[in-house]
């Protein structure tokens, strides 16, 4: 890879890391097919340089895995890389000195020219210093919609979200659940909060997120949008999986209509041999607005002794933003590249249209990138809640969702 010796030429420190090769434990939690397929392409460019890749996967969710791996930093026993949202999941770990300082690294290789939007690169930045390699885009606000299950009850595949919330009874006569949805709090707050960014103008979501303004959440406006969840709750009853790939993998098989979900779900229809614009489509905005909720996932470094540890660390940094490696990563995952500068060709239809979203520079910061770890907690347990229980009213839980977001930080 031409472009991966030219990043390698262009830092002392990581030429000189290939005389003093380490294995190097990487945390994260991607272990669905298509993460699995993404991650083998971390590793194998890696595993190029000298290192090795010792895969930590951590089965289950990020809400799952953060705890564990912040207990292992804390602890005294940190991995030598570890995946991470771009936000602020970090923050206290960076700001107790227990993660690596990357500035140089990223002024060697010039990601502030490279990375965009730039507000990823700073999502990674605290006081001014670099602390996390940014791999990936991911845009939350998708609709991810069966062409079998609407072959099968003859309605064309909609086209935007009240099209998809029409074609339900026709979906339940035939035994097709309209709305597949993990039963995990995480899937049903980024059910929401695509609602809210879908259905609400993008200044009003960000008051909400970004200001924490408690009086945009009470308001009639965002009374609005729970009702739209109380649609959504009706449409997801059936639906009884607990995690994101196995709702996406009704979708695939035509026992579910649609699913809200990450752009990550591509990576699922990928791996079963599923054609964009053909097997399935994608909404992004829900149909209603182009417009992507900016987020993603980057590796941070936790502080290590060892030197060799520290030159393996160095390349891995450098590696994630090659621009090789961004394709063949992104493509087998489904998120888009964090360079703008990188060739795309082979991007199926949906990952095309959100780069076209992207190119256009119609995003907002994703909610991660806003919230802190708490108070996003909060609201994926008020949105579990909601969504098992349909006596809970929408007009109860805008009241408890207020509360949460007057408390935000």
């Amino acid at each position: 890879m031409k472009a991966l010796r030219g990043i390698f030429l262009g830092s002392t420190m990581l030429a000189a890391g290939m005389a003093q090769a380490a294995d190097l434990e990487v945390t994260h939690w991607w272990t669905s097919g298509g993460e699995a397929a993404a991650v083998a392409e971390l590793a194998k460019a890696f595993d190029a340089t000298g290192n090795k890749w010792v895969d930590g996967a951590i089965a289950g969710s990020g809400s799952t895995a953060r705890p564990i791996m912040i207990s292992r930093i804390t602890g005294g026993d940190p991995m030598g890389a570890t995946q991470f949202n771009h936000g602020r999941q970090a923050e206290e770990l960076v700001e107790a000195g227990l993660m690596r300082d990357l500035t140089e690294i990223a002024e060697a290789n010039k990601w502030r020219e490279v990375v965009n939007p730039p507000s990823i690169l700073d999502a990674c930045t605290v006081d001014g210093r670099i602390y996390c390699a940014p791999l990936n885009i991911h845009a939350q606000q998708w609709l991810w919609l069966s062409d079998a299950a609407y072959k099968q009850v003859g309605l064309p595949v909609p086209t935007n979200w009240d099209e998809f919330v029409a074609s339900a009874p026709k979906l339940r006569e035939a035994g097709i659940v309209p709305l597949a949805m993990g039963q995990q709090g995480w899937q049903q707050n980024l059910a929401f909060t695509t609602l809210v960014l879908t259905l609400l103008p993008n200044d009003v979501y960000l008051k909400i997120y970004q200001d924490k303004d408690a009086e945009a959440a009470a308001g009639p406006e965002a009374a609005k949008v729970f009702e739209a969840a109380e649609i959504a709750r009706d449409l997801s009853r059936d639906s009884n999986v607990q995690d994101w790939n196995q709702a996406t993998n009704m979708v695939i098989t035509g026992k579910a209509g649609g699913q809200i979900m990450g752009d990550w779900a591509q990576g699922e229809f990928a791996v079963a041999e599923l054609v964009a614009g053909q097997d399935y489509h994608c909404l992004p905005g829900l149909g209603i607005k182009d417009v992507l909720m900016a987020g993603g996932d980057a590796f941070y470094f936790p502080v290590v002794k060892d030197e060799a540890t520290q030159k393996a660390q160095a390349e891995l940094a450098a590696l994630i933003l090659d621009p090789d490696v961004q394709v063949a990563f992104n493509l087998k995952k489904g998120s888009m590249p964090v360079r703008g500068d990188v060739n795309l060709d082979a991007a199926n239809d949906c990952m095309k249209k959100g780069l076209e979203i992207l190119a256009k520079g119609e995003t907002v910061p994703d909610m991660n990138i806003l919230l802190t770890s708490d108070t996003r907690t909060q609201l994926e347990d008020l949105f579990k809640e909601f969504f098992a229980d349909a006596n809970m009213t929408a007009a109860a839980a805008q009241e408890r969702f207020v509360s949460i977001i007057e408390d935000a930080e």
